[in-house]
């Protein structure tokens, strides 16, 4: 009877371990069967080179335990870290954000940070502990300066500006030179400009789109990750995971709380050589003169454009950002990445709108599968109109002329997107002087 009653005892507390057993065992296969996909995915479209900080992983020290995987901030939305043969892989290298979680939570060290790949390299500007640069007096902070995570970014921002203030001795008496420019009103930028108002320095700050930087332009209704950070004047920003609009609305009542200024539309094109310690800033608004200079840009740099007739017009957009304000319009969007086609199908969905989306390849080569699979099934519907081999040639207030295999089409047009990419800075900085460096897969 005894040994009976320890069986069924024994059956009691094995069957539900057993199952938990069970359980995890066929999540964790659905796991590699997911990465393997995603891996497989990345492969076929070339996305293989992370565009910033990204982890690398030691195969003999992983223990394939997934920390780093639920660690990241863009899971389960993107599988940017997965598992294959019981080991972490980094499965899509492009929607690597930087953040460093993966790092922090992995229990045995088996994760480094690096910048670049053996195979590609990544430009980064050489800057000090206080973001300070070689060129004595200007300053770099946040994704320029290769990390774009927002809480990164603010803390940068701010050390930053502590080394201005700190190298100030004497208050300014020409009130026509500021004690520091910035350039961005990102993170970074915001930071840095509500420092400047802590420190009691004179600034003036550029930003030649709208508050938010590069956050700004993320699709609408994205979620944005950061950590609880201090601002300067504003105290805690404790928001951990909240969506782009509302972070962008909260930095707006920051903007109105404070004062702080910024010059908006304004474009920075470069400096003049430092004169007794001032330097000429120029932008396409007209010149500036600061003792300091703090580049809080983003790395996209300035939107490439096709310089086609009829460019200038303000339907023509290099960002995409709200579908809905495309809702009953006949729109274009030029581009064959992924930002393109993911712009073209979410405007699609949106009632009574007509699209065509413009590439000169003939095929969308470098695209994640999942948007090459989509644009498939909206033009199966009839909801886009793909016209592969073309080219942009005219730009008029209500129609765009494309040359579509040597036969020019006139096609009704309200706005238009150009996904074309952007121009890195990093000519721009070289022209300053400003040392960059060339990671390949080194911190």
């Amino acid at each position: 009877m005894n040994i009976l009653s320890s069986n069924v005892l024994y059956l009691v507390y094995a069957l539900p371990l057993l199952g938990v057993f069970m359980w995890a065992l066929r999540k964790k296969s659905a796991l590699e069967i997911k990465s393997h996909e995603t891996w497989e995915e990345s492969q076929e479209a070339g996305l293989i080179h992370p565009p910033s900080l990204h982890p690398v992983i030691d195969p003999l020290k992983c223990i394939g335990c997934q920390s780093c995987i639920h660690a990241c901030p863009e899971f389960p939305a993107h599988q940017v870290l997965g598992l294959v043969n019981h080991k972490a892989i980094l499965s899509s290298p492009t929607d690597c954000i930087g953040h460093g979680a993966c790092q922090q939570v992995c229990p045995v060290g088996a994760i480094s940070l690096v910048f670049g790949t053996a195979e590609r390299g990544v430009d980064i500007p050489d800057v000090n502990s206080d973001f300070s640069t070689n060129v004595p007096g200007i300053y770099i902070a946040g994704e320029l300066g290769g990390m774009g995570l927002i809480r990164n970014a603010i803390m940068q921002g701010c050390q930053a500006i502590d080394s201005v203030a700190q190298s100030i001795t004497e208050k300014q008496s020409d009130k026509d030179v500021f004690d520091v420019l910035i350039v961005g009103s990102g993170p970074a930028g915001i930071a840095a400009s509500l420092g400047a108002m802590q420190h009691k320095l004179s600034y003036c700050t550029l930003e030649q789109n709208s508050l938010g930087g590069t956050v700004a332009n993320f699709p609408r209704g994205k979620i944005v990750m950061t950590q609880p950070v201090d601002l300067p004047i504003v105290g805690k920003m404790s928001f951990q995971e909240t969506t782009k609009e509302k972070l962008i609305e909260f930095w707006k009542k920051v903007q109105m709380d404070t004062g702080m200024q910024v010059q908006y539309g304004t474009r920075f094109t470069g400096i003049e050589s430092r004169i007794d310690g001032v330097f000429t800033v120029n932008t396409d608004k007209g010149s500036f003169r600061a003792k300091n200079l703090l580049l809080a840009l983003g790395r996209r740099g300035t939107p490439r454009k096709l310089g086609v007739p009829g460019e200038e017009q303000n339907k023509v957009t290099y960002a995409f950002v709200d579908p809905t304000q495309y809702r009953g319009q006949s729109v274009l969007v030029v581009g064959g990445g992924d930002s393109a086609l993911e712009a073209a199908c979410t405007i699609a969905e949106e009632d009574n709108t007509h699209v065509t989306l413009s590439y000169r390849s003939d095929a969308f080569a470098r695209a994640k599968k999942r948007n090459r699979s989509r644009i498939e099934s909206m033009i199966a519907l009839g909801n886009i109109k793909v016209l592969l081999e073309s080219n942009l040639n005219k730009i008029e207030p209500n129609e765009v002329h494309i040359n579509h295999k040597g036969e020019v089409l006139k096609l009704d047009n309200d706005a238009a997107i150009i996904c074309a990419g952007g121009l890195p800075p990093n000519a721009l900085l070289k022209d300053m002087g400003i040392v960059v460096e060339t990671k390949h897969g080194v911190a």
